[in-house]
């Protein structure tokens, strides 16, 4: 079974769960770890209690959103095992993109379509909308 982890600084997490739920309706096997919210709250607790969720048969995909930051290094410590795939830079396109991908597909054929949708996605509208390019070059 496919799982999957998004965790951010702050609140960013549950906002995309949100708008994920919205658009697709209520999703499962969805874990969140919304960090630094709570000064008691160990991140490493955190980390380590959706890893136990997850069975030798299952696949975690986890989603972070800053490359280099806190939260992804730390499940970097405890997130290398080779059931687990981390990605850093969560978007929106990106979640929906993987979530919605076919059970039977291949995770990392998953992983790198959605990644590859999701960079398709960042545009900078006014650039493709305008005809007079030349303020933008």
């Amino acid at each position: 079974m496919r799982k999957y982890l998004i965790a951010t600084h702050g609140t960013f997490a549950g906002g995309i769960k949100s708008s994920i739920d919205l658009i697709l309706g209520e999703t499962e096997n969805v874990f969140l770890i919304q960090a630094y919210l709570e000064e008691n709250k160990s991140l490493q607790e955190e980390i380590q209690n959706v890893l136990k969720q997850i069975n030798p048969e299952d696949e975690l995909i986890v989603f972070t959103d800053l490359m280099g930051g806190s939260i992804t290094n730390q499940i970097l410590q405890f997130g290398l095992k080779e059931n687990v795939y981390i990605l850093a830079g969560v978007n929106l396109p990106l979640l929906l993109d993987i979530l919605l991908a076919h059970p039977e597909t291949p995770v990392c054929k998953v992983i790198e379509t959605g990644l590859e949708n999701a960079r398709e996605q960042m545009v900078f509208v006014n650039k493709l909308i305008n005809t007079s390019k030349e303020i933008y070059d």
